[in-house]
């Protein structure tokens, strides 16, 4: 593609990122006020109820301002980063816990009560699934290599004592050196 191509699709996917923040940031004072007005009814209503409605509302706040800062990492770094949308996934799915284990006393003795049971069963697995799949991501971006594609200098220091140095230079080199060899990295 030509360069003044590429210029103006890197502008429009900008434009189309802003606008998908602007809206994000929209829907996140939103639900504030929301919760903010839910919170007023605390001493007029049961108080279990107002507390369970105020949380599901300021988790869907979070669920929002995580996914505000996926756009805004995407828009820095130029590339799609998977961590805050599995940071979504498990605070929705804590949402929808909050939300059922609510309804769950309405609930007792009915059948939809076992299927309840199901899905927090479901949602419980699935934020196991979900937090070891950040975990293993962390890790790998902790590897020199990916670090070094990532920009991440932080996961690059194998020493721990802050930025890189000569020894991590070298370290790098080796690892990088027998992985091409095919050999296992030491150092």
């Amino acid at each position: 593609m030509k360069e003044w191509t590429e210029k103006a699709i890197e502008r429009a996917e900008n434009v189309v990122y802003l606008v998908v923040a602007a809206i994000l940031l929209l829907i996140a004072a939103v639900v504030l006020v929301e919760a903010a007005r839910t919170f007023t009814r605390l001493g007029s209503a049961d108080v279990s109820d107002v507390a369970a409605q105020v949380l599901d509302l300021l988790l869907l706040v979070f669920i929002v301002v995580e996914l505000l800062f996926a756009v805004r990492t995407t828009l820095s770094r130029r590339e799609l980063v998977a961590e805050p949308f599995i940071l979504v996934g498990i605070i929705a799915s804590l949402k929808e816990i909050v939300v059922l284990s609510v309804k769950a006393p309405d609930l007792l003795g009915t059948p939809e009560f076992a299927d309840m049971i199901w899905l927090i069963g479901i949602l419980t697995a699935t934020i196991i699934i979900l937090s070891v799949s950040g975990f293993l991501l962390r890790r790998k971006e902790r590897e020199p290599s990916e670090a070094a594609r990532s920009g991440n200098v932080e996961a690059v220091d194998r020493d721990g004592d802050g930025p890189l140095d000569e020894g991590d230079e070298e370290r790098q080199e080796r690892r990088a050196a027998a992985g091409r060899a095919g050999a296992s990295p030491t150092g």
